[in-house]
Parts: structure tokens; C-alpha cells; sequence
């Protein structure tokens, strides 16, 4: 759960105008000739944010939850602080008070509120639970914007019906006792903390560069969970000899490809695909992070997992295809 804050749907209002009913016959051919670049990109984000619920779960086998998270992020943050005024000079990460302010608060919602408590979650629920709970997030978005006067398409309630009910399936385990209930309800809390926190992104003064606001939201969102962590006490007992090498493993390549790789991917394909096909991560993402962990960490796949599982993606994908031209 490492996406940058902006709502990939409400990125259309970016967009060029509509083109005309009758375009040139070159026109038409250069929109379905979509370069191999784009096609890799895609690839990138569709499995490494896929996998990034199968990492956090082998990070939190031997490592505590919000100490690795607040890490993470904070390694990442850097990171990409340093790529940017390495690659575009320091002037680039200037910003107004209230657009560091906006960008904080923004990584506070997505880091702490939504990863942080994916995170904590993962620590008593399988992987791929986490991250179809987690594909409820369009549905939250469209109901905030709804409550702010945005009325939602036909296509958008049917979507969000559809995605509840999924979701309603889907905590079926943890209201049986088959699963932790408190790890189900720590998801669902998550996940419309993100969604708050994607919902805002559009709404308040971010800083111009999508990169510079990301660092800043890494490192206010890292610097905030380490300070969770450590109110938690977390850090009592910790012995860094006992962490395993694939929890570090794991920790490393959420730090590399899970917050960096994927992201710098995503932020070019919003510039330079359609909004339509860069969209579909959301309900692809949920299918490779369940088949991931039922490969590597054999994970169940119960039939409520299953069914709701399915009926989530398929509102997700209604909501995708329907609100991006609203």
C-alpha cells in the first residue's frame, strides 16, 4: 500500500479536452499504438504494488510493525529527496509552508493511518485478505466525494455496492473466528484513512512536483510511525541479531521497488498514458498480491476470500471505468 496520495480517477480532469468525434485516421492510430515503455511501466506497478502486502508480511514475522514501517518510509523519503535535487537541483524541493504543511498531513493519512495500520494488520491476517480489504479504497473515495457534492455516476453506486457487499464477504472469516477480527476492522480503518488521505491530496496546496510531494509525505509519514512505534514500545525487546535475513530481504525491497522503483513508474505513466489504462493497478493489484501469497506463503484461499475477493475486484473495475469519465 505505497501509492502516491493523488486519486488515479480524478486525474482525468487533467487531461486533455476530448477530441473531436472525427479524428484524423494518424490520430487514431498513435492512441492504439501504446510504446513498449508504457507496457513495462504498467507491468511494474501492476506486480511490485502486488507484492508489497507479501512483503510487509514477511517484514512483520520478525521485525515490529510500525519501527519497519516508520523505517521504510523514512529510507525512502530520503532517498527520493536526494534523486530529486540530485537530478533536478535543490530549487525543486523548495515549497510554501502550507504546501509542506499539506503534504504532511497528507503522509500522515497514507503512511500511518493507511499502511501503518495494513501493517499492524498483516501481523494477524494473511497478505492477500489485506490487500483485497485494502480494494475497497475506490468505494471510500466515491462516497467522500459525494458527501462534498460530487455526485457519482450510475456505474460509480453500482460499483459501490458491489465493492461493500464484496467487502461485507470478505470479513466473514473474522466474524466466524476462522481469522483475527481485529485484524479485518484494523484494514477496513486503513483503508478509508487512505482513501481520506487520497481525497485530500486533490483538495489542498501540494507541492507542483508529484516527486517532491512524495518525499516530504515518506518522511513525515516515516518519521511519524517510528514515533508510533516507539509510544507502542515496540522497540523493548527488539534484538536487530534475531531479525531474519528475509524479513531485511523483504524490508529492502519494499524500500527500493515497493516506495521508489513502482512509484517513479506510476508517476510517469500518469504523464504519459491514458488515465484509463494506467487506472486498472486498482483492481489488478488485489488479484496478484492473493495469488502471491497463496504461491509463496500458502495462504488459504477460502471461499469467502474467493467470492469476495471477486466481487470487490468487479466493483473496483465498475467504479475505474465509470468515474474516470465523470
Amino acid at each position: 500500500m505505497t501509492r502516491p496520495a493523488g486519486d488515479p480517477a480524478a486525474s482525468e480532469a487533467q487531461q486533455s479536452p476530448l477530441p473531436p468525434s472525427s479524428p484524423p485516421p494518424s490520430a487514431s492510430l498513435a492512441v492504439r499504438r501504446i510504446p513498449v515503455a508504457v507496457w513495462v511501466a504498467l507491468a511494474i506497478v501492476y506486480v511490485v504494488w502486488g507484492s508489497t502486502y507479501l512483503g510487509i508480511r514477511v517484514v512483520v514475522e520478525t521485525m515490529p510493525p510500525f519501527l519497519s514501517a516508520g523505517a521504510r518510509f523514512v529510507t525512502a523519503g530520503l532517498i527520493l529527496t536526494a534523486v530529486v535535487a540530485w537530478r533536478q537541483g535543490p530549487a525543486a524541493l523548495k515549497v510554501s509552508p502550507r504546501q509542506l504543511a499539506s503534504a504532511a498531513v497528507v503522509g500522515l493519512l497514507l503512511l500511518v493511518g493507511g499502511n501503518g495500520l495494513v501493517v499492524l494488520a498483516e501481523t494477524s491476517i494473511p497478505s492477500g485478505l489485506a490487500a483485497l480489504l485494502v480494494a475497497v479504497v475506490p468505494a471510500w473515495v466515491v462516497l467522500l466525494k459525494a458527501a462534498f457534492g460530487d455526485r457519482p455516476s450510475v456505474g460509480g453506486i453500482a460499483g459501490v455496492l458491489l465493492g461493500l457487499t464484496g467487502l461485507g464477504v470478505l470479513t466473514l472469516p473474522g466474524l466466524s473466528g476462522e481469522i483475527a477480527i481485529g485484524g479485518v476492522v484494523l484494514v477496513v480503518v486503513g483503508a478509508l484513512l487512505w482513501a481520506l488521505g487520497s481525497f485530500s491530496a486533490g483538495r489542498i496546496p501540494m507541492p507542483a512536483s508529484p516527486f517532491t510531494a512524495s518525499a516530504y509525505e515518506m518522511l513525515a509519514g516515516g518519521l511519524a510511525g517510528l514515533g508510533v512505534g516507539l509510544f507502542r514500545g515496540e522497540q523493548h525487546g527488539l534484538d536487530l541479531a534475531a531479525v531474519s535475513g528475509r524479513s531485511w530481504a523483504a524490508l529492502a525491497y519494499l524500500v527500493v521497488f515497493g516506495s521508489l522503483v513502482a512509484f517513479t513508474a506510476y508517476a510517469w505513466l500518469i504523464q504519459t498514458a491514458p488515465i484509463s489504462l494506467v487506472s486498472t493497478y486498482a483492481y489488478v493489484n488485489p488479484v496478484v498480491a492473493v495469488a502471491l501469497g497463496a504461491l509463496i506463503l500458502n495462504e488459504a484461499l477460502t471461499w469467502p476470500i474467493m467470492l469476495g475477493g471477486a466481487i470487490v475486484v468487479a466493483g473496483v473495475c465498475l467504479i475505474v471505468s465509470t468515474e474516470r469519465r465523470g
